[in-house]
């Protein structure tokens, strides 16, 4: 091996300022995806939506969001990544303010598109402009650890925030904190943040938009109404014309003069596993959120807030966890064995999950605490692999891949664990139960609540009991796949580094050497 005798510059009090600035937006984005939880009740008593425009109100942000972000990525590495940063930002500002007033659904519904389009701007201009400031290596997985310890907070922090402002103010103000951030992000985003681009980006090509939007919204949405609503030919056709359409885009993209995401990124060593196991994180969280919120607030009884509250005490250790990963990297510690030792440990959290009862409130914190600090882990060393690897010009599109298959990661775990753990339940739940009863545990609930006397509460703890070993199941489950997910990475990375000197991968041979 050979020593660069022009080692990358290492950044200063600028550029760690800057990317506290860049971290206001990433938390507010982040926080939109979970922020109407508390407030849709105050929503559908003011504008009166009907049951399809209140679906639409929660889900347009998220689909829109997913559906460009692989746009937004390579147009920030056309048109640089600040300028684009400081349009979604405001974009975002403003749409947050015609939201917070709005006076119909329909009003509402287009505003949270609008926000939906901010967002994909912002989120992976704020990682590819993370990847140039900070050149040096270390530094370099220190800010994209940062970066991904604040994106899991915000959405944690979402539900609180609603909850909060819901009962003390009305329910636009969930949408009015966006305004200070994005304010301060246009006043000191054009002083702090340096401006970055493509040199030679070559025509954008717009036939690709569609066919990534085709390709991402009928997947995820077909995904997720799979794991909320059960087997249904409309969803699985729906899944079937996205992959039709994910074919057609990758074609596209190998055989277009100016792809919109280049092949060339996927010929950097450790690119392609760091995609593919940044998506099976997003499938390990993602899946027992789909649980751990309907049991805190469901199975042990806790009101909406009560549920938001218990749920924001696993994200504390969440901080340390990213930092902690660097380090042992920093170390000399190899990152195949930090990244296979995130996902063995988030197998432990499952594995402590499927050990939960219907009363188990503490353990199943503490399972979801040390889930996510190995999901973590794992999330921010491959995103620091998988940018390291991209070449500098096509950032953008390097982060916009990692941000696509965190939704993909999310919305297939949702549907295949959760698909599991609805099985179980509808196994479990005896056959005398009502209609309703048999469906979901909410349905359950619900019915109880109108039963008289022993019989209510007879059903209650019945479903109660059904949902646990259903979540039971599904914890299995996810535990042996992420245990399998850690020997991937044990392998699959072992032979991959950081060149630091270059920002790239190279690949070493069995030596080290």
């Amino acid at each position: 091996m050979t020593t660069n005798p022009h080692p990358p510059a290492r950044a200063g009090r600028r550029e760690w300022t800057a990317l506290g600035v860049l971290m206001l937006p990433l938390l507010l984005v982040s926080m939109d995806v979970s922020v109407l939880y508390f407030a849709i009740p105050a929503i559908s008593a003011d504008l009166e939506p009907s049951a399809t425009q209140q679906l639409w109100i929660f889900d347009i942000y998220g689909f829109v969001l997913a559906g460009l972000l692989m746009t937004m990525g390579s147009l920030g590495d056309r048109v640089g990544r600040r300028r684009l940063l400081l349009i979604g930002a405001a974009a975002f500002g403003t749409a947050s303010l015609v939201a917070a007033y709005a006076t119909s659904a329909e009003t509402l519904i287009a505003a949270r598109a609008v926000l939906g389009i901010g967002g994909a701007t912002l989120m992976p201009s704020t990682m590819a402009l993370v990847r140039t400031m900070f050149t040096d290596p270390a530094q370099r997985t220190k800010a994209i650890g940062i970066w991904s310890g604040v994106m899991t907070a915000g959405i944690a922090l979402g539900s609180v925030m609603s909850g909060v402002l819901v009962e003390h103010f009305w329910w636009g103000s969930v949408f009015l904190v966006n305004l200070p951030a994005m304010l301060l992000l246009l006043l000191l985003g054009p002083v702090l943040l340096p401006e970055s681009r493509n040199p030679r980006p070559g025509r954008f090509d717009l036939l690709s938009v569609p066919l990534s939007m085709a390709a991402v919204l009928p997947v995820i949405y077909g995904l997720k109404d799979l794991a909320s609503e059960g087997w249904n030919v409309r969803y699985a056709m729906s899944v079937s014309a996205g992959l039709l359409f994910a074919a057609l885009f990758v074609h596209r993209q190998r055989t277009a003069a100016s792809p919109l995401i280049s092949p060339e990124l996927f010929r950097g060593r450790g690119f392609s596993p760091a995609v593919v196991l940044n998506l099976v994180a997003a499938f390990g969280m993602m899946g027992s959120a789909y649980f751990t919120t309907q049991y805190i607030q469901s199975v042990l009884d806790n009101s909406p807030l009560e549920a938001a509250l218990w749920s924001l005490l696993p994200s504390v250790p969440i901080g340390l966890a990213a930092p902690a990963g660097a380090h042992l990297v920093r170390r000399g510690v190899p990152r195949a064995y930090v990244v296979g030792g995130g996902f063995a440990v988030s197998s432990c959290g499952y594995v402590m999950l499927a050990l939960a009862g219907t009363d188990s409130l503490w353990l199943l914190l503490a399972a979801c605490a040390v889930l996510a600090c190995g999901i973590v882990t794992v999330m921010s060393q491959v995103a620091d692999l998988a940018l390291s690897a991209a070449p500098v010009e096509k950032a953008g599109a390097a982060s916009s891949l990692l941000e696509t298959g965190t939704e993909f990661g999310g919305a297939l775990s949702m549907a295949f664990l959760g698909s599991i753990g609805t099985a179980v339940y509808r196994h479990e739940i005896p056959d005398s139960a009502p209609a309703a009863a048999r469906e979901t545990l909410g349905g359950a609930l619900a019915v109880a609540d109108r039963l008289p006397g022993r019989a209510g509460d007879a059903l209650a703890t019945a479903a109660r009991e059904a949902f646990t070993s259903g979540m039971h199941t599904a914890a299995v489950t996810g535990a042996v796949l992420l245990a399998g997910a850690a020997a991937a990475a044990a392998v699959t990375l072992r032979r991959v580094r950081v060149r630091e000197n270059a920002g790239q991968a190279d690949e070493l041979s069995p030596s080290g050497v």
